[in-house]
């Protein structure tokens, strides 16, 4: 049976991934599968990979700063209280703006990928950006792999 929860601003798993600060808030034990929740604060200019998820659709709620989503190569550049949905298998992916950082909740539904980012990452020191590392990028197409995401690329235009 799922227990209620409740996490504090920050409170939570706290982790370090690809240059940006991670607080996990549910994952796959936490809601039974549902969805898997983070909150994510990355620096100016961060942008991910063009990717696809085939096992899951991914939500974005933007808390602060401005970011542009890009869907089959459609730009979209939204800011707080903004509303992001990337259904599976729709190559995504976004950039925060050079003026960042921003501040941001996204989603994964159902739960699962939540691991990606987990094994990906590592433990924050602090509940604040890490130092600029390079990622490892053949690591990251490895592991994307094992949970049905493909990386397609860097983001195309910009």
């Amino acid at each position: 049976m799922m227990q209620p929860q409740s996490l504090a601003a920050t409170e939570g798993t706290s982790l370090w991934f690809l240059g940006t600060l991670l607080l996990v808030k549910a994952t796959s034990e936490t809601t039974k599968g549902a969805f898997g929740l983070f909150e994510q604060l990355a620096p100016a200019s961060f942008a991910t990979p063009y990717h696809v998820h085939h096992a899951e659709d991914e939500a974005f709620y933007i808390l602060e700063g401005e970011v542009t989503y890009i869907f089959d190569g459609v730009h979209k550049t939204v800011g707080p209280g903004a509303y992001v949905f990337a259904p599976r298998d729709v190559p995504h992916g976004y950039r925060v703006s050079d003026s960042g950082p921003a501040r941001l909740l996204f989603m994964n539904t159902p739960a699962g990928a939540e691991r990606f980012f987990i094994e990906l990452s590592e433990p924050a020191a602090s509940l604040t950006l890490p130092p600029p590392t390079a990622p490892d990028i053949p690591k990251l197409i490895a592991l994307a792999s094992t949970f049905k995401m493909d990386i397609l690329g860097p983001l195309p235009g910009f």
